[in-house]
């Protein structure tokens, strides 16, 4: 009974120092992740990912869209030129970042 005790005793220190110091890590993780991507350097390059990808999606639409022609439901025509019409101006998407 007294190594039950001890093993659950152990255990349950284990446990929570285990969790204390996976907490904080966790927190610094946290803290680099949240550096990284305020960094302008990062923020640029994803806002031009995200341009060329509004880019390429509509010319990809516009090419399918001519070999399937009415084909295509109108939810995902209307999208898809919504994307292209954003990508030419410097409006804000429904996320609230600029497309310029």
């Amino acid at each position: 009974m007294r190594y039950k005790v001890t093993f659950v005793v152990g255990l349950a220190l284990g446990y929570v120092l285990g969790t204390r110091a996976g907490r904080e890590r966790y927190e610094q993780m946290k803290k680099s992740a949240r550096e990284i991507a305020q960094n302008p350097a990062v923020r640029n390059a994803a806002e031009s990912a995200g341009h060329t990808g509004r880019e390429y999606a509509g010319k990809a639409f516009a090419a399918v869209g001519d070999k399937v022609g009415n084909a295509v439901p109108a939810s995902l025509a209307g999208r898809v030129r919504g994307l292209r019409d954003r990508a030419g101006g410097g409006s804000e998407d429904e996320w609230g970042t600029s497309n310029t």
